[in-house]
Formats: structure tokens, C-alpha cells, sequence
């Protein structure tokens, strides 16, 4: 074997077990983009077999070689050899052993494809509770490929999977011997003229006949084929139609002599049993709400200590620079442009992991497939459907990938108003802005032991998220022009015991992904917000500092308290504080001041900016050795009275909450609507009802 890199890609049906073979095989060597062109996910990761390096490319599960949304496409074309950018060697391909049949028609269409393959075989447990039996070896025979029992959530099969791959690659990368099917039967003239201009085999030049207008191609080679069509009257749909009947034939052949299954009267599994709770039409709505009662109080259960543990680090780290650095610019930005901001990202990334990590769960469990499934009945009144659910879950983690997912969502409309409110979802750069203001509006009471006060109120703003995505939509549906039904059906995965390696390794990914993403947007805006904060318009600055060494001179009693206001004055003459004081009329009758003014213009680049614009802001003020969370309670306004009182904190919840505070949300929906018109709509929308409702709420508290 050579030392290589090795291009692997694994394919499978959706609800495989493809992920958890891709997890159980790259571990943390994975990485996430997208495919070139496409908004669509491009997860890679690599493993070693012997001495030759692995990528393994997680392609978007389909279901056949006919593709219908866009995830589908970008997984055929990769396997049509089309795609220009990724060109795998070998193909694995997963398929769940507890539903063969159904996934043997994609097999057996990837092995007419005549790509080097190896099959691996999951959900071999599942199959063994159904009393489902399986001869692998006579279904290697009949198929023609090596076939690998596996079991990624208990690390079972890999040698023997790892061996089967090595020996395609030591066969020189060995195709399937011979057809599932009479490819050639179903359009044999056509697919004869095909192969005169291009190399393909059978079953990919039927392929070409069906969709080559959808491949990059030439004209002259679009056009030559155009005339084949007519030539052979070639029908697509007749031959797809022929094509699938002849697979299910075989299929069931190959069943028969392979596969022992039970009579009609299959006795119930786990998932079954289980079902008739979760899913019941008023426990399972019950169950539902304790569920999400549960994780939004565990955010503030479980990260408590370890972000006071952080919080401290950094405020103890800043005070001994303080105490040993000299009095210089570059001492200032690095206390309170760069320490500061950092110290702003990493405290509530034990928050951002917890979060991730129990949703994580509710994924591996199967739990999240139920929720859009009890969801669908609510969805439909205000013009979704259950599909929309999944990319509102979504967008709970982030409203980017949330908005993309809705390529699963058929229906144009339902696609388009599932994108319009998906940005309502409390996102996780949210969720330090609602962390640090709860903290300081809201007392840390516990009801009966264990309720904490500060989480119902956590949970609260979630669910008022999702209760404004579902009147907005209602409303829209009115306005959105799309005729067209729509119907929904949803595969329910089985119950399982959550994979914690999987588990930890989310948890670790979306830290890195907060920290190193977010962060870097947070640091930019924090060393940009150092500057405008610490340097101002012609000589406002140099007269302000000189006005109080006079003062400490004339009164050196009082050189604290004046050193204090010499801070506060700085910064309201700075280019920071001409900004604040100029917007400061528009934000006002909301309860903001104009430090939070500065705040809600950096957070239109990320919302999570909040943070840490005001852990700059009040460094720069003051340099006591307390930490945000101190400062921002302790901060006055020039009447005297405290700046986060609890009408405050919690309009600016709300306005947080509500308003389109993030330009990758407006990018990413430009893209997946192809207009400007709704990225822009949705930015005035949302603004505006952002700033009525955080109105309403002062008013009231006020």
C-alpha cells in the first residue's frame, strides 16, 4: 500500500446510522464547511487504515440515485463523478439491517454505478429484537461487494471494516463484478449512443438521459444528448418507473434466500411501548414541556460553578497585570481591549457546551424526530408543518445551519415562512447576553429546593421566542402568495441510549467553534471598541485629562473619587461616547443608556458581541478589580439612578430576543432565497417589533 491519502465517501439512507459510524470513526479529526457552490454541510474527518491516511466525506443521506431536495443533489453528484471538487476512491455505504429492503434498492444502485464499494451493516441489534435474521455471507455472494457487521455506538466490526477497506484498496480499488439488474433492458439504444460520447457505464448513462441538465456540461454535449432523447424516444419517467419495479423484484429474491424475518404479527419493541407514552395526544405535550423545563434549567445548574471559576481567573489575571504592568497604551489594550474581551468569550463557554451536549442527547435518544412529529398539528394552523420544527430546534444552536436545514421543507411557502421566523429562536449567541442580564435583574432563588428562579425565566424567553415565530408566521401566511399542499411524513427513528463519546465530542467542537468563530468577531469588535473608546475627536480627550490634573492637584484628598470621574468623562468624550450620546434620544424610551446604545450597533455584527462591548466599556470607565457582572450592577446613571433596572434588563431581553441582530443570518437567507427582498424584510420586521415590544415591556415594568 502506498502512503496516499485515501478519499473515502460515506453514503447511506437518512436514520442509517451514518453519523455515528462517521463519529465512532474520525473521533475529533473532524472538520465542517460546505460544499463548493452549495449551502449545503461538508462534514470530513480522517482515520488511518494501516499506513495510508483516510478522508472520510460525510455525503447527506438520501434514500435513492432520483434526488428531489438540495442536500440530495449534492451527494449525487458526487456519486455520478460530476462533481468537480470532490472525487471519492472508495464508497461506503451504510445500510440498517432492521430495514434491509428498503435500503438494498439504494445499494444495489450505488453497485450498477460500478464504484469500488463496501457495505457496512448497522443496526444489527435493533434487526436481532425484531427477529430478524441475516446470512451475511450468502448477501455478500448475491450483491458482489464485501459486507461489514458493525456497531458504532459499542466500537464493534471496525478491524474487520478497516480490513475490508484495505483489501478493496489492495485489489486495486475492485468494482462490483457484475449488475444488480438488465440495465442496459431499459433503454438500450439510448444508453448505447450515450457510451459512444462519453465513458460510462449502463446504469450511469440512464442516469445522464434523466438528469444531465443538471450537469456541468458542454453545450454541444447538452445538445447531442437532448438528440438522443428524441431519436430513441427516450421516456425518464417510464424507465425510472421499470427501474425500481426490477430492483424491488431482485430485492425480494435476494430476501427470501438470506433473510428470515417474522409473520405479519411482529411483537412490539422497546420503541413501540415507549411511543404510546411520548406520543400521546396530551402526556406527550406534558412530557414535552418538562423536557425543555428541564434543559433550560440545567444551563443554569450545571455551569454555575465553573463560570464563577473562569469569572474569577480572569478578574484576579487582570488585576495583578494592573498592579505589575507600567501605565502605558499598550498596557491599557491589553487589560482592557484584549484580557477583557477574552475574559468575555471563554466565561459562558461551560453554558455554550451544556447546552449543545443536552441537545446532543435529545438527538442520539430519538426524541427530537417526536418533537416534530407532536409539533405537526400546531405547525399546520399558522401555515408550517412538522417539518418546520427541526430547523426552529435548530435554530435554538444557531439560526445559520437552522436556515439551510429547511431544504427538507417541499412546500415553497412552508420553506420560506420556516426561514422568515427561524431567527426568533433563541440562538446560543443569545444566550450570554440573557445569562449575564438575568443575573443581574433577577435574584438567585431556588422554589422547593431545585426550581430555580432565574431559569424559569430562561426558559420563559425560549418559549416566547417560539410563541412570536408561530403568531409572525400566522400572519404571514396571509401574505406569503404560494398555492401549493403539502404533506408530511417523517421516518421515526428507535429510542437508544445516547452515545457520551459523541456526546463529549459535540461539546468540545461547538466550544471550539464559539471560541474560535465568535471569538474572533468578539476580539475584533473589542480591540476596535478599545480604540473608539480610548481615543477622541480633536482635543476633547487632552482637555478632559487636563481639566482633572488640575482638580487632583487643587484637591488631593479627593484624588480617587476624581480619578473615577476623569474615567467617566474620557469615555463620553470619546469617539464611543459621540456615537452613544448621538443615538441616545432613539433608544431612550426603551431604558437604555448610551453605552447600551454602542452595545446593540456591535451586535448587528454578532449578538454575543454584547458581552463583550460592555466588558471594554467599563474597563476602559474604571479599573477596579471586579468583575462585568459587578461593574454593570454597580452602573449609575447621571441622575444617580442604576442603568439595569429590572424594566431595563428585561426589554433588553426582549429586544435582544426579537430584533435581526446578525449579518450571517441575512447572508445565509439571501442565498437560500435568491432575493434581497427577504433578507431585508426580515431585518425591518424584526427590528421594528424588536423596538415596539422592548417598548411595551419599560413602559409596563417601568
Amino acid at each position: 500500500m502506498s502512503n496516499s491519502k485515501i478519499h473515502i465517501a460515506l453514503v447511506g439512507n437518512p436514520n442509517s446510522g451514518k453519523t455515528s459510524l462517521f463519529n465512532a470513526l474520525t473521533g475529533l479529526h473532524q472538520k465542517v464547511g460546505n460544499f463548493p457552490g452549495v449551502t449545503v454541510d461538508k462534514k470530513t474527518g480522517s482515520f488511518k487504515i494501516e499506513k495510508d491516511e483516510v478522508e472520510l466525506i460525510d455525503l447527506p443521506g438520501t434514500y435513492s440515485l432520483y434526488p428531489r431536495r438540495a442536500d440530495e443533489w449534492v451527494a449525487y453528484k458526487v456519486l455520478m463523478g460530476v462533481d468537480e471538487d470532490v472525487k471519492p476512491d472508495i464508497i461506503l455505504l451504510v445500510a440498517d439491517a432492521s430495514n434491509l429492503k428498503r435500503n438494498l434498492l439504494f445499494c444495489s444502485q450505488i453497485i450498477d454505478l460500478k464504484i469500488p464499494v463496501v457495505i457496512a451493516l448497522t443496526m444489527n441489534d435493533i434487526a436481532a429484537k425484531k427477529d430478524i435474521q441475516i446470512d451475511i455471507s450468502g448477501l455478500e455472494a448475491e450483491l458482489g461487494v464485501p459486507i461489514v457487521s458493525v456497531n458504532p455506538r459499542k466500537d464493534k466490526g471496525f478491524v474487520q471494516l478497516k480490513k475490508a477497506l484495505a483489501q478493496t484498496i489492495q485489489q486495486n480499488y475492485k468494482v462490483p463484478a457484475r449488475d444488480f439488474i438488465d440495465n442496459k433492458a431499459l433503454a438500450g439504444k439510448s444508453i448505447e449512443s450515450i457510451q459512444e460520447l462519453l465513458p460510462l457505464t449502463d446504469y450511469a448513462s440512464l442516469h445522464f438521459l434523466v438528469n444531465h441538465e443538471n450537469f456541468s456540461l458542454s453545450n454541444d454535449l447538452q445538445e447531442k444528448i437532448e438528440q438522443i432523447e428524441m431519436d430513441n424516444k427516450f421516456n425518464p419517467a417510464k424507465a425510472q418507473a421499470e427501474e425500481v419495479v426490477q430492483r424491488y423484484q431482485r430485492i425480494r429474491q435476494i430476501m427470501q434466500k438470506n433473510v428470515v424475518e417474522p409473520g405479519p404479527l411482529e411483537k412490539k419493541i422497546f420503541t413501540d411501548k415507549l411511543d404510546n407514552i411520548l406520543l400521546h395526544r396530551t402526556w406527550g405535550y406534558l412530557i414535552l414541556l418538562s423536557v425543555l423545563f428541564v434543559l433550560f434549567q440545567s444551563i443554569f445548574w450545571l455551569a454555575q460553578y465553573p463560570m464563577d471559576g473562569i469569572d474569577w481567573c480572569f478578574t484576579q489575571f487582570s488585576s495583578f497585570l494592573n498592579n505589575h504592568l507600567p501605565e502605558a497604551w499598550w498596557s491599557n489594550l491589553l487589560i482592557n481591549g484584549i484580557v477583557a474581551g477574552f475574559g468575555g468569550i471563554m466565561v459562558f463557554v461551560p453554558q455554550i457546551m451544556i447546552l449543545f451536549g443536552l441537545i446532543t442527547i435529545l438527538e442520539d435518544t430519538g426524541y427530537m424526530a417526536r418533537i416534530s412529529f407532536l409539533s405537526d398539528k400546531l405547525m399546520r394552523k399558522v401555515g408550517l408543518n412538522g417539518k418546520s420544527v427541526m430547523p426552529m430546534i435548530s435554530g435554538f444552536a444557531c439560526a445559520v445551519p437552522a436556515i439551510m436545514s429547511t431544504r427538507n421543507i417541499e412546500n415553497k411557502k412552508e420553506r420560506l415562512l420556516t426561514i422568515l421566523v427561524t431567527p426568533f429562536m433563541s440562538c446560543s449567541a443569545r444566550l450570554p447576553v440573557y445569562t449575564i442580564l438575568i443575573s443581574l435583574a433577577i435574584p438567585n432563588k431556588y422554589f422547593i429546593g431545585f426550581l430555580s428562579l432565574q431559569g424559569l425565566v430562561m426558559m420563559a424567553l425560549y418559549l416566547f421566542g417560539v410563541i412570536m415565530a408561530l403568531c409572525v408566521s400566522y400572519v404571514l401566511k396571509f401574505w406569503v402568495k404560494v398555492k401549493e399542499k403539502s404533506f408530511f411524513i417523517l421516518e421515526l427513528p428507535i429510542y437508544r441510549s445516547p452515545r457520551w463519546k459523541n456526546v463529549g465530542i459535540t461539546m468540545v467542537e461547538k466550544a471550539k467553534i464559539f471560541v474560535t468563530d465568535a471569538g474572533r468577531i468578539i476580539m475584533l469588535i473589542s480591540l476596535t471598541l478599545w480604540f473608539l473608546s480610548s481615543y477622541g475627536p480633536g482635543d476633547r480627550i487632552k482637555n478632559v485629562e487636563e481639566k482633572y490634573a488640575v482638580l487632583i492637584q487643587q484637591q488631593p484628598q479627593q484624588k480617587q473619587q476624581l480619578e473615577k470621574s476623569l474615567s467617566t468623562e474620557k469615555l463620553q468624550n470619546s469617539y464611543a461616547g459621540v456615537l452613544g450620546k448621538t443615538i441616545e434620544p432613539i433608544i431612550k424610551p426603551l431604558g437604555y443608556d448610551w453605552k447600551i446604545g454602542i452595545a446593540l450597533i456591535t451586535s448587528f455584527a454578532a449578538r454575543e458581541v454584547f458581552v463583550g462591548t460592555m466588558a471594554t466599556l467599563y474597563s476602559v470607565e474604571e479599573n477596579d478589580d471586579v468583575s462585568l457582572r459587578e461593574k454593570m450592577h454597580n452602573a449609575k446613571k447621571e441622575d444617580g439612578t442604576p442603568v439595569y433596572t429590572l424594566a431595563t434588563a428585561f426589554s433588553l431581553m426582549v429586544f435582544y430576543l426579537l430584533a435581526m441582530q446578525c449579518m450571517s443570518t441575512l447572508a445565509v437567507v439571501k442565498r437560500e432565497t435568491k432575493s434581497w427582498k427577504w433578507p431585508l424584510f426580515q431585518l425591518g420586521y424584526m427590528t421594528t417589533l424588536a423596538y415596539l415590544m422592548s417598548w411595551l415591556v419599560n413602559t409596563i415594568l417601568k
